[in-house]
């Protein structure tokens, strides 16, 4: 507490407007640039590398692009939606419930069964929150050099650092280079968590603007100490007794077990314009026509070790686990663009997707041979369109495999209608098919239930949604997504080994085992989302429901989930200061939450424990001095005075009040 104290006292000293997004003058304000509060300019200078002076530099012009070439741009403001962005994934996490310890794993409240791309992944998702993959990477392109700093306490003996500087050397050439880091002890025992993620970005256009180029690079690790959760929960964690509210005093089931997932990539996208025409002086492209190349290489590795087996996960081939799946991939992507005011943009590709997926030993069991190995290639054609036309934006993708066992189709399609400034609608509709990941087709373990080969009894999953969306600043935001899925392919306990009374117990670890349905799932999600606002006081309001049709329980999720958050706004110090302090509410329904298991790094399905129903209370005190966010956040104060039944998933329960502190700072040169 005292280090906050002392960081706020700092920045309190400054005397600037607050809750502009204000950039430090080089040589004296260009007053002529000031259109907005969010605008406010720098005054003219020169660009980093140029040799011309600007006339004015706006917030506007630190621009962000993503993957799908979307661009907004640096926002320095101090919003609720900052405040709910302001965790170590660094997004909203309303549809996900986090565990004990930062890094740890996250439950699913919501899902959204829509695919980013064709092929399966390793599994192991409960490992794969903090992992950026290709589409979650941003390309910059900034006037002058920025750099972002994240930092928020942990858990005992860690902190967590995101810091990026982001830099050019030309108009046409920027870089940035980013690093993410944190360690966290936690509050019970043998629940370190550690992981590092590396990034470093390029992207370049020719003065013509004929050929650009976008790459980036990833070092990825997750490493995480497996307790297996509470060994006596009832009596050390839900009695309330005293001498547990040291956490560090309950026992948990193992001592000796650890998982991590470490991956890195190679990201290339080019494109050459064959033809370019401009349509006037102001150069805006009438038409162009180019060729293109999209290459990324990618490696992971899941690892399980323990230093003495368990019968907790059932019998083993020996003493020590060490578990490693390995994948490695290959895409490659050749495409034709066409792109007119009139007709819009249009793109043709052709896909090579190549696959190694691999442990490092050939099993013989009873039941036959087990392979070590998933090799192939897939190759798959596509098209991309996307059209504005006054109000209207029209954008649709579809893939198809020609050859290859594990893809299948994939279609993209939207339309969306701005009514006025204040009111949007948009429609989409998705539909994919593919084989389920790879962990669910071939897995092998020293653990001698953990080893399955299902590549000629699995079928390809099938997602059929449709979603709506309607937009508007006086009725709030609204999202209704209806999904239909074949083959629905999930983790659970295999009750056909597994005694009745063995899963009575709770010991479903030693049976876990992949399975599919084969009957049709129907999944709807609406969610809605307003604020109120009355003077300087708001309340902001996110909704969701959920309602599953299935002729089995294999797809288990809250009906109702809420988050409500109180909170008051306001200049303070004369203006030197923006101030945001209040109450955030959370809460879900009680249902049959899934499980978590740390062999596989996935959750799966149970059907015996109920568990939600309880209320998340936190008080926050947030400030903006500048281009610095400080955040000030007591989680879960309600703990001190309600009853220990709040869980993440079975046996692992959610944290307890805890007091934590950071800041996010932007430096402008």
């Amino acid at each position: 507490m005292k280090y906050f104290l002392l960081v706020f006292f700092l920045f309190a000293c400054h005397s600037v407007p607050a809750q502009e997004n204000k950039l430090p003058p080089a040589k004296k304000v260009d007053t002529t640039a000031r259109k907005t509060k969010d605008e406010r300019g720098l005054a003219k200078g020169k660009l980093f590398g140029s040799t011309k002076d600007t006339d004015s530099i706006t917030i506007k012009d630190y621009k962000i692009i993503s993957y799908e070439r979307d661009t907004t741009f640096l926002d320095t403001t101090l919003t609720i939606q900052k405040e709910y962005k302001y965790n170590y994934l660094r997004k909203d996490d309303f549809e996900l419930m986090p565990f004990s310890n930062v890094g740890q794993p996250y439950n699913t409240l919501g899902h959204d069964f829509r695919r980013k791309e064709i092929y399966p992944r390793i599994g192991a998702r409960a490992k794969h929150f903090n992992y950026e993959e290709v589409w979650d990477i941003d390309y910059y392109n900034v006037p002058t050099p920025l750099s972002d700093l994240f930092f928020k306490t942990t858990f005992e003996q860690g902190q967590l650092l995101d810091a990026r500087l982001t830099f050019n050397t030309s108009r046409r050439l920027n870089f940035s280079i980013s690093y993410k880091g944190h360690r966290s002890l936690g509050k019970y025992r043998i629940d370190q968590v550690r992981s590092g993620n590396f990034r470093a970005t390029t992207n370049y256009e020719t003065k013509n603007g004929r050929y650009t180029i976008r790459a980036h690079t990833a070092a990825q690790n997750i490493n995480t100490e497996e307790n297996g959760g509470l060994a006596l929960k009832e009596e050390q964690f839900e009695s309330g007794v005293d001498q547990f509210q040291d956490r560090s005093r309950i026992d948990v089931r193992f001592s000796d077990a650890d998982n991590k997932l470490i991956g890195k990539r190679y990201f290339l996208d080019h494109q050459y314009k064959l033809v370019r025409k401009l349509k006037d002086s102001s150069r805006t492209e009438k038409t162009s026509f180019a060729i293109g190349h999209q290459f990324n290489y990618e490696t992971k590795i899941y690892n399980y070790s323990q230093t003495a087996s368990s019968e907790y996960y059932g019998s083993s081939f020996q003493s020590n686990i060490d578990d490693q799946a390995r994948l490695k991939t290959m895409f490659n992507q050749a495409n034709l663009t066409l792109s007119n005011l009139t007709l819009g943009k249009l793109q043709a590709n052709i896909n090579l997707y190549n696959y190694n997926y691999h442990f490092n030993s050939l099993l013989i069991t009873d039941s036959g041979q087990i392979d070590n190995q998933l090799k192939g290639e897939e190759v798959s054609v596509g098209a991309n369109y996307e059209k504005t036309i006054k109000g209207f934006d029209i954008k649709g993708a579809v893939q198809y495999n020609i050859t290859g066992d594990l893809t299948g189709t994939l279609i993209d399609a939207s339309a969306g209608y701005k009514i006025n400034d204040n009111n949007s609608f948009r429609a989409a509709i998705h539909s994919s098919s593919r084989m389920p990941n790879f962990n669910f087709l071939l897995y092998q373990s020293d653990y001698a239930n953990y080893n399955w080969q299902n590549t000629t009894n699995f079928e390809k999953e099938r997602v059929y949604s449709l979603q709506l969306g309607f937009d508007s600043k006086l009725f709030g935001k609204l999202t209704a997504n209806y999904s239909a899925l074949d083959n629905y392919t999930y983790f659970a306990a295999d009750s056909a080994t597994a005694t009745s009374e063995q899963l009575d117990q709770g010991l479903f670890n030693a049976f876990i085992k992949p399975a599919q349905e084969t009957n049709s799932l129907k999944h709807l999600k609406i969610k809605y989302n307003k604020e109120f606002r009355l003077g300087k006081f708001a309340l902001n309001n996110t909704v969701m429901y959920q309602n599953v049709e299935q002729s089995n329980q294999v797809l288990n999720v809250p009906q109702l989930v809420t988050r409500n958050t109180l909170y008051f706004s306001s200049d303070v110090f004369k203006k030197a200061m923006y101030l945001q302090t209040g109450v955030t509410f959370k809460y879900f329904t009680e249902y049959t939450m899934d499980a978590y298991n740390p062999v596989l790094g996935e959750f799966y399905i149970q059907n015996n424990e109920i568990l939600g129903g309880y209320p998340l209370l936190d008080f926050f005190i947030n400030a903006r001095v500048q281009q610095t966010r400080i955040y000030l956040k007591a989680e879960h104060f309600n703990s001190f005075f309600g009853e220990n039944d709040f869980y993440a998933a079975p046996d692992y329960p959610y944290r307890d009040f805890v007091i934590r502190f950071g800041l996010v700072w932007n430096f402008f040169s």
